[in-house]
């Protein structure tokens, strides 16, 4: 089992880093009040993260009518977010291994927190757009660095219980983004409308940074280390080929030009694998260092990564379009129906670590079986119900469905980054992330397309009926493709620990 083959991570890191005080012997251990409070300070953090991806959703037509926004700006100022940070993970990532994670987390968050108030205070929609953007810049600066701080300071179970938590909160953002907005904007304060959705960051935020700077720990990377810039551009620009076409291909009608992005990224990608080999193999420092893809844990947790988040950002996209526009469902009404999922997911992630000592990294063949049975299950109930499916009825699906997720996203964390060294850990956070973004984007963009071209012009509850329960094969296919990745992963993570 992990925990108890486990090495003391944070020695490590001190050994191979420099410590603030200059001196050899590191940073004294943190007391135990301080790194309780240090956890809470990175899951604030991490929630305003997720919630600023989910937050904006309810509140569009609000902007729309306030700054006279078209759809596709009011799009925007989603996606621009969502785009920008996935493309800049990467790179915040290894910016945190060079100058420290502390001084990077406390940076991005403040540019978070001053974007915010830019986007509360933004008086048309070409504002709010690039204020958006540069949120999610800030967010890629400080959102790699919270599995950096998790995996370079803890050890053994208690590693295990941060990620856990880490779990819980991304699972608890994702499901309540959507609430909070639809709260703030139907509470109207001080009749500023959409605007407290991005200023209720301001409080939280400036909290956060004040929490980070009295509890984070200090070490940073090594004097010498520098940022591979030719390699950035390459991966971004790689990045944003692939990326950017995804996101809006469905919505411009799939053009030719989304195609040809697309494959240009190719050759982007080979000429950004290219460099960082030549790099290495001269002594240099790359973005992404090539021996951290030959750990085979690694490459596993990176493939599954991709087909969980395609899986699931797949079904999330069309469920609610299929509650709200085949159904008739509200947003709110559509919303409280994800609440099983988010209950299940909370209560399981809450339980792992109690559960992590029984099963060890088989807690990985668990979570992924059940998730795909929750597929399978739903996909049953759609063929048995028919054109009388609803919303009630999807129900005990769903709870299987949030409890798969709960057994297997934090331990998912733990096992792909097994045998990262402590000084890759940010670069290798940023990755991780960065393949969960372009499988979110891959699955809504796949399972989208299947759903809205089965469906036509079909307007009748049967056409969307249809539509739904045939997008669902295609569901059910990608949770079984997270299964297979699971027993190289394990094995994997297994030899490494």
């Amino acid at each position: 089992m992990q925990d108890d083959k486990s090495v003391s991570v944070t020695d490590r890191s001190e050994t191979a880093d420099t410590a603030t005080d200059g001196t050899g012997d590191g940073p004294p251990p943190p007391t135990p009040a301080r790194v309780k409070a240090m956890v809470l300070v990175a899951m604030a953090a991490t929630f305003m993260a997720m919630m600023d991806s989910y937050i904006v959703n309810v509140a569009i037509p609000s902007i729309r009518t306030d700054l006279g926004a078209s759809v596709s700006a009011a799009e925007m100022t989603v996606g621009g977010y969502i785009l920008v940070y996935g493309l800049f993970l990467v790179t915040g990532g290894r910016l945190g291994d060079i100058v420290g994670y502390k001084r990077m987390f406390l940076a991005g968050l403040g540019l978070f927190t001053v974007a915010s108030l830019c986007c509360g205070v933004a008086p048309n929609p070409e504002t709010l757009i690039a204020f958006r953007c540069l949120q999610g810049f800030a967010a890629a600066l400080f959102f790699p660095q919270i599995l950096s701080i998790i995996q370079t300071t803890f050890e053994g179970a208690r590693r295990d219980r941060a990620l856990a938590l880490f779990g819980v909160t991304i699972g608890l953002a994702a499901i309540t983004g959507q609430l909070i907005g639809g709260v703030l904007v139907h509470l109207d304060l001080f009749g500023w409308g959409w605007r407290p959705i991005f200023l209720v960051n301001l409080p939280l935020g400036l909290a956060a940074i004040a929490g980070a700077a009295l509890t984070m720990p200090g070490v940073q990377g090594s004097g010498r280390a520098r940022l591979d810039l030719p390699g950035v551009g390459l991966l971004t620009l790689a990045l944003l080929l692939l990326s950017f076409p995804l996101a809006e291909g469905r919505t411009a009608g799939w053009p030719v030009w989304c195609f040809v992005m697309m494959v240009l990224s190719l050759p982007c990608f080979v000429a950004f694998g290219w460099w960082q080999r030549k790099l290495s193999g001269s002594g240099g420092q790359p973005l992404i260092s090539p021996p951290l893809l030959r750990l085979r844990a690694y490459r596993s947790g990176n493939a599954l990564f991709l087909a969980f988040f395609a899986c699931n950002a797949g079904l999330f996209f069309v469920l609610a379009v299929q509650l709200q526009t085949g159904l008739g469902y509200s947003a709110l009404e559509s919303g409280l129906l994800f609440a099983p999922l988010g209950v299940a997911f909370t209560a399981t992630s809450l339980a792992l670590p109690k559960i992590m000592p029984k099963l060890g990294l088989h807690v990985l063949t668990a979570g992924y079986g059940l998730n795909a049975l929750g597929y399978l299950v739903l996909l049953l109930t759609a063929l048995a119900a028919g054109d009388s499916l609803s919303g009630p009825m999807m129900i005990p699906s769903l709870v299987v469905i949030g409890v798969g997720q709960g057994l297997g996203v934090s331990p998912l964390l733990g096992a792909a980054l097994t045998g990262v060294p402590p000084q890759e850990a940010g670069s290798a956070a940023g990755v991780l992330e960065t393949v969960g973004q372009l499988g979110m984007s891959v699955g809504i963009t796949l399972v989208g397309l299947l759903y809205f071209t089965t469906l036509g012009d079909g307007t009748t509850q049967h056409a969307y009926a249809h539509a739904f329960t045939v997008t669902l094969v295609l569901n059910l296919l990608l949770s079984l493709l997270a299964v297979a990745f699971v027993p190289p992963l394990r094995k994997a993570a297994a030899a490494a620990g």
